[in-house]
């Protein structure tokens, strides 16, 4: 197989821009790994992002065919037949390579050999194989060429990497799993807002995965049904990654963003702390990140805010000592903040109830939830945007909405308002490696461009 060499770009800007794990996508290569020209193009060098790293491994097995065939060099320059197969929901493996021709005693060694580097079990219902046959020769050229001996398949097991079982001249399959070549870049986005930032960013093609981070990152922050005006603005900075072809196969870290409210600019920056610890912090060095989360629950919307109204279903006014959002039913609900579950059950009026205690003054509770996640129960310790259950309609509600409390020193405020404690805060020699790496971000990548998407493409080194 030709390998082509690419140039290898400058080193980023250090540990600003250094590698992170990304959002899984999984791309759609299969015409890459069905090989164009006849040409397998199983194989790849390895690759890792941001570290070198070796293939993975190379397992075999053998089988004594008599199609076996001839020479792995023949095979190579013969015409090879490629067909796709999708992965069926509850189908394995062994039913999918029988499904396209392949019999039991071929599959089982490719199989064997397969798993090897990887868990047939993990394979899920829409993924796709490429899988290679020698194709019979013909002297009818209008003929249909028919499927000869089984060659192996190639399978993406995620857009970093692709898995090729081979078969060889004796009859025996290898799997290697190997790390694809990929070339980062940078793009970057700017846009007005005139309704939300979620539509803004939907209007100006923004990544799904990335404008998702984006609103993540400001959420500690930022009320975005109260804090968004027509007229404001936002700017993001992001990965992309692209094949040896040019294709985009994934788009993921945010670098850099900015949102501007009501004129005024809030900036963050990617970094990663010297304990190896990935957050976002201001232009002053700190942290996006807070103790405690004002909406612990992804796309959902406000339906009744804290303070005094008239109960839906007891019909008479008394004080709504939380927030309540709307959401569909099982959508998942975080965890504010660290902390340990100090009650978890029903509770009256409240329904499935959990109450975490994140210090000796702050503490949060969830209410009206359909369930809790796994392993859920008093004393248990959870993190920061771990699940701990799923919105519901259970006690007292006239729908399903997760109803949110924090509560400062034993009662209970507002959480659109309430001061927040705050997060990390970079010190000495980690701020002033913090700003040196911001100064470079801001003379590369914070270009103002409102109203208009720019894709600023500048290429990250391409790591072997």
């Amino acid at each position: 197989m030709r390998m082509r060499t690419l140039l290898a770009a400058g080193a980023f800007f250090g540990v600003v821009l250094g590698s992170a794990g990304l959002v899984l996508k999984t791309p759609d290569n299969l015409d890459r790994l069905l090989g164009g020209h006849g040409q397998p193009t199983f194989g790849l060098a390895p690759l890792s992002l941001g570290h070198p790293a070796a293939a993975a491994g190379l397992a075999t097995h053998r089988i004594n065919h008599p199609g076996s065939i001839a020479d792995d060099e023949d095979a190579r320059a013969a015409a090879v037949i490629r067909t796709a197969e999708t992965i069926g929901r509850g189908e394995t493996l062994a039913g999918v390579l029988a499904r396209a021709g392949v019999n039991g005693r071929e599959a089982d060694a490719a199989i064997r050999a397969f798993a090897e580097v990887y868990d047939p079990r993990r394979l899920l219902p829409g993924q796709k194989l490429a899988i290679r046959f020698r194709a019979q020769a013909t002297n009818d050229k209008s003929a249909r060429a028919e499927t000869g001996a089984f060659l192996g398949f190639g399978f993406e097991p995620d857009f970093r990497h692709e898995i090729a079982v081979t078969r060889h001249a004796d009859g025996r399959f290898t799997a290697d799993k190997k790390a694809k070549k990929l070339k980062r870049s940078l793009a970057r986005v700017a846009a007005r807002i005139d309704s939300s930032l979620y539509l803004a960013g939907q209007g100006q093609g923004l990544p799904a995965n990335v404008l998702a981070e984006l609103i993540r990152i400001y959420s500690w922050d930022v009320d975005f049904q109260r804090d968004i005006r027509q007229g404001d603005s936002f700017e993001v900075t992001y990965e992309e990654l692209r094949d040896e072809d040019g294709k985009l196969v994934h788009t993921g870290t945010v670098h850099f963003a900015a949102l501007t409210l009501s004129g005024q600019r809030k900036p963050l920056y990617r970094f990663v702390t010297g304990e190896g610890n990935v957050d976002y912090f201001d232009d002053e060095g700190r942290g996006a990140r807070k103790a405690l989360m004002r909406t612990p629950i992804d796309g959902a919307r406000l339906s009744s805010g804290f303070g005094k109204r008239r109960h839906p279903i007891l019909g008479y006014t008394r004080m709504h000592r939380g927030v309540d959002f709307a959401a569909p039913r099982g959508t998942p609900i975080y965890a504010a903040g660290d902390g340990v579950i100090s009650y978890a059950g029903r509770k009256g009026g409240y329904g499935n109830y959990i109450a975490i205690r994140h210090n000796g003054r702050y503490s949060t509770a969830y209410a009206h939830m359909k369930g809790f996640a796994r392993g859920m129960g008093k004393g248990k310790r959870v993190r920061q945007g771990q699940v701990i259950g799923y919105v519901g309609t259970t006690g007292r509600s006239t729908g399903p909405h997760l109803h949110y409390e924090i509560m400062v020193d034993g009662g209970q405020v507002n959480p659109l308002r309430v001061r927040m404690p705050s997060g990390r805060n970079l010190k000495g020699k980690e701020l002033d490696r913090f700003m040196a790496a911001k100064s470079q971000i801001d003379l590369q990548f914070a270009r103002r461009d409102d109203n208009q998407k720019t894709t600023t493409r500048d290429e990250m080194a391409d790591a072997r």
